[in-house]
């Protein structure tokens, strides 16, 4: 259900703004709003940014010390990995954290000292393999480099040519010149070119364009000196990066206090910012805010002990927009994320969440319809859901709405008799859907799709039907009859049309009933429909109705996926399992290779088959159901201090819950 609402005006004095909205902050249930203008007051002053660069320069520094750390933990077995992202912490913990500013603060000094030193290490280890690897080639070389120097009257020239340029070269040198090659590695030769002072230009001009590269060192070191020290000192530089990359490693066993200190620096920048929507005099401050009806006394009790100096609970004006915030128990909850997805319900109107889930979950069993598959979705979505307990959306969510969805999927297997694709022993309670037909009005039509179009009209009844209790809820009484009971009758009668029409159930009577009930229903659909209007606007409503059936039918037509999805999973499956089954009756190394094949081939048919639930069964709910009543365009309420990105604080409303005080959780 969606919580209600209430309105929360409070006057502090200045001085006890701080510890007020730790107050507020501690039970996790006050969203702060902007202030109306007041008389005689002011908005605060701005926050001066500082809190949120000192904020980011600590998420910075984190981010290269978990990365660092994880990184070695990888690398160096034994090594303790950082701790992740959403671990718990008491709230005596979480403030606590602010006087740890010194440690924390010395931590990032030594992990940004690190973190430059480490990158002035690799600059020289990168440029010494670079010249370790030109200087590869000069290894042969004992004698010292220097050595090749020219006379008055000759000239020489030491360096590297690509080898398929230096028999070009050396066939061309002039008369004067000699060249031969000292070594050669990979594509590359070291050459030695002697030449008279005369042929100079000559052999200039021949080696420009060929890559030739003059020898980069000096000195008295031979070739193999050059490289061994090299050699060398990549080997110390990889060292002290190694020592460096160790030192950052143990600095990781600080991870988790730097997270929570983190976010609780994130939360002192959020309440210098609340100032934007906060108003107050010189001597004190006001403050707005939503609270939930149910947490107003431990509000309450909470601003008590804080010294606010005046706190009021009022209902919120008719017009004012509200955050919204949906409780329901631990099943319905996990199916929030995918209404959100599509749109936030607003607060003043019925949450779509546990009518929504049957559906969802009903259609997801439907598509997958195989015992197997079904029992794999609740083995691993249940193992995934445990993983992730006590932590509401995300992964977590996603994996228990396909667990449940995997109930359903065992519920249809077994009416339809699948086992991975395989028919067990006993007659199916649904037809088959790869053979079996039903006539309908003289038309040969798969069974199965008939059975997927009639849940689809179930799901447009039930759609019309929380038409009429949101229009009831906010005291339309008139307005939920026609447009939702009128409607939701006419669902009725067409679905007992489409099954009276089904020649083999031979029940024609239904068609009769059914027939009667949609005309019937329409007609009053089309008369109510330009109520409103005046006589013109009263015809082109009512027609307007009468053309809006082409879309009922498109609408009922869409259900047809659900049929389609779920014909292409179980053929896949069926073929898998069938060459499965031939591999082990051959037997041998045809059976491996028939494991191998069940593993494989139903692995990825889940795969695809869950991705496709959720994308076509999501499009079920968000347009054909949700377009008969939902709204949406809310906003989630977010409680002070709530938003954390690596701590998870089990806000003071949950332990009062223990106690019996009914307190809302985050949403």
């Amino acid at each position: 259900m969606i919580v209600k609402m209430k309105k929360l005006n409070l006057v502090g004095m200045a001085y006890e703004k701080d510890a007020i909205l730790n107050a507020l902050q501690k039970t996790g249930a006050v969203e702060v709003k902007l202030h109306r203008e007041e008389e005689h007051t002011l908005p605060l002053p701005p926050a001066d940014g500082e809190l949120s660069a000192y904020h980011a320069s600590l998420e910075d520094a984190l981010e290269r010390l978990t990365q660092a750390a994880e990184s070695y933990a990888k690398e160096h077995k034994g090594a303790a990995h950082p701790e992740k992202d959403g671990f718990e912490v008491s709230y005596e913990q979480f403030m606590a954290a602010g006087s740890d500013r010194a440690e924390m603060d010395g931590l990032v000094q030594k992990v940004n000292a690190l973190t430059d030193e480490k990158a002035e290490k690799r600059a020289q280890l990168a440029k010494c393999e670079r010249t370790l690897k030109s200087a590869s080639v000069y290894k042969s070389v004992e004698e010292p480099l220097n050595g090749y120097a020219g006379t008055s009257h000759t000239r020489v020239k030491l360096g590297t040519l690509p080898s398929n340029a230096w028999e070009n070269v050396k066939a061309a040198l002039p008369s004067l010149a000699e060249g031969k090659t000292l070594a050669q590695e990979d594509d590359e030769s070291l050459v030695l070119l002697v030449f008279h002072k005369s042929a100079e230009e000559d052999v200039e001009a021949l080696l420009s364009g060929t890559g030739f590269t003059p020898c980069p060192f000096a000195g008295g070191e031979t070739g193999k000196e050059v490289y061994t020290r090299l050699k060398e000192e990549q080997k110390a530089l990889k060292a002290e990066l190694d020592a460096l990359d160790k030192e950052m490693a143990e600095l990781g066993g600080n991870v988790r206090a730097l997270k929570i200190y983190c976010d609780f620096v994130g939360y002192e920048a959020e309440k210098a910012a609340l100032n934007e929507k906060l108003r107050g005099t010189e001597r004190t401050f006001l403050l707005e805010a939503f609270v939930p009806e149910d947490a107003e006394e431990l509000v309450r009790s909470e601003l008590s002990s804080a010294g606010a100096v005046y706190v009021e609970f009022s209902e919120p004006a008719e017009d004012e927009e509200l955050p919204t915030l949906c409780r329901n128990n631990a099943v319905v909850t996990d199916f929030e994320s995918l209404t959100n997805t599509y749109s936030v319900p607003n607060a003043r109107e019925m949450d779509p969440n546990t009518i929504m889930s049957v559906f969802y979950s009903v259609f997801m069993g439907f598509i997958m319809a195989d015992i197997g598959y079904g029992l794999l979705m609740m083995l691993g979505g249940g193992w995934l859901k445990y993983k992730n307990r006590g932590r509401k959306g995300g992964i977590g969510a996603l994996a228990g709405v396909f667990a449940i969805g995997g109930i359903f999927a065992v519920i249809w297997g077994f009416l339809f008799n699948s086992l991975f694709g395989i028919t067990l022993p006993y007659d199916p309670v649904l037809p088959n859907a790869q053979s079996d037909m039903w006539t309908f009005v003289g038309i040969k039509l798969p069974a199965v799709l008939v059975i997927a179009m009639l849940l689809g009209i179930v799901q447009l009844l039930a759609g019309y039907i929380c038409k009429a209790v949101q229009c009831w809820r906010r005291g339309e009484v008139w307005d939920g009859i026609l447009d939702g009971v009128v409607w939701a009758v006419f669902s009725l009668g067409a679905g007992l049309a489409i099954a009276g029409l089904v020649e083999e159930w031979e029940i024609s009577i239904l068609a009769t009933v059914g027939g009667i009930t949609a005309g019937v229903t329409l007609v009053i659909a089309m008369i109510a429909a330009g109520r409103r209007e005046k006589f013109l606007g009263k015809l082109s409503k009512g027609f307007g109705t009468l053309y809006g059936i082409i879309n009922y039918m498109s609408d009922i037509l869409s259900y047809a996926r659900l049929y389609g999805l779920m014909l292409s999973g179980a053929v896949i499956a069926q073929i898998v399992s069938e060459y499965a089954v031939g591999f082990f009756q051959s037997g041998g190394v045809l059976i491996v290779m028939g494991v191998l094949l069940m593993l494989v081939g139903h692995v990825f048919n889940l795969a695809i088959g869950l991705l496709g639930a959720y994308i076509h069964d999501a499009r079920l709910q968000y347009v054909e159901f949700y377009g008969r009543f939902f709204e949406g365009e809310g906003e989630l309420f977010v409680p002070l201090g709530s938003k954390h990105e690596h701590i998870f604080i089990k806000p003071l409303a949950a332990e009062e819950t223990k106690a019996g005080v009914p307190v809302p959780s985050k949403a």
